[in-house]
C-alpha cells in the first residue's frame, strides 16, 4: 500500500533541508544537493527517465527529448525513488542497478504513486499554492489564470491543475469532479 503522506513530509522537508522559499524550484539543484547526478540523453519517447545506481554514484537519466516541464516532473519522481525506495527491486545491467520509469510505470504501483505524491509535493509545495492563493478564488475555467501558475511553477497545466484538486484549492468544479 502506497504511503502518500511519508512522501508528502519526505518532499517538506527535502525543501526546507536545501532552503526553498518559492517557486519554481530547482530540482537540479537538488538533486545535487543529494550528490545525484543528472544526464538529459535521447530515449524512447516511451521511457521519461531511469534511476542507476552504482556503488560510487546515482544518476538520474532523463529523456531530452520531453518537455521541460515533463522533465522537471521527471527528475523530481527519480529522486523520490532515489530518496524514499532506494532498495527498491532493480534490473541490473553489466553490474549497476537499473531503474527505467516509463509511461505504465507510473501508475497503479505503489512505489509510483509515492513517487508521484513526492514530485508533486516537490515542484508544487502545498504552503506555496495556499499563500498564492489565500485570498482569490481560484477558478478551473479561467484557463490564463491557470497556464499562468503553472509557468510560474514550470509544470505542466495537467500537474498543477491534478494538484489544486488534490488540495481542494481549485473552485468551479461539477459535483461530481473531485469525489469520490
Amino acid at each position: 500500500m502506497a504511503n502518500i503522506e511519508r512522501a508528502k513530509i519526505v518532499a517538506s522537508r527535502v525543501l526546507k533541508e536545501h532552503g526553498v522559499l518559492q517557486p519554481p524550484v530547482d530540482v537540479l539543484a537538488l538533486a545535487r544537493g543529494q550528490d545525484i547526478r543528472v544526464v538529459f540523453q535521447d530515449l524512447e519517447d516511451k521511457i521519461s527517465g531511469m534511476l542507476v545506481q552504482t556503488g560510487e554514484e546515482t544518476v538520474i537519466g532523463v529523456n531530452a527529448r520531453h518537455h521541460e516541464n515533463r522533465q522537471r516532473f521527471t527528475i523530481a519522481h527519480e529522486l523520490a525513488h532515489a530518496t524514499l525506495h532506494p532498495h527498491a527491486p532493480t534490473v541490473y545491467v553489466d553490474g549497476m542497478m537499473v531503474h527505467f520509469r516509463g509511461e505504465a510505470e507510473r501508475g497503479a504501483e505503489p512505489i509510483e504513486i509515492e513517487a508521484n505524491a513526492f514530485a508533486a509535493a516537490l515542484l508544487m509545495p502545498e504552503h506555496f499554492l495556499r499563500d498564492e492563493l489565500r485570498d482569490q478564488t481560484f477558478d478551473m475555467y479561467d484557463e490564463p489564470a491557470v497556464r499562468r501558475l503553472a509557468q510560474k511553477y514550470q509544470v505542466s497545466v495537467q500537474a498543477l491543475t491534478i494538484r489544486l484538486m488534490e488540495l481542494g484549492l481549485l473552485h468551479g468544479l461539477p459535483p461530481q469532479v473531485g469525489r469520490a
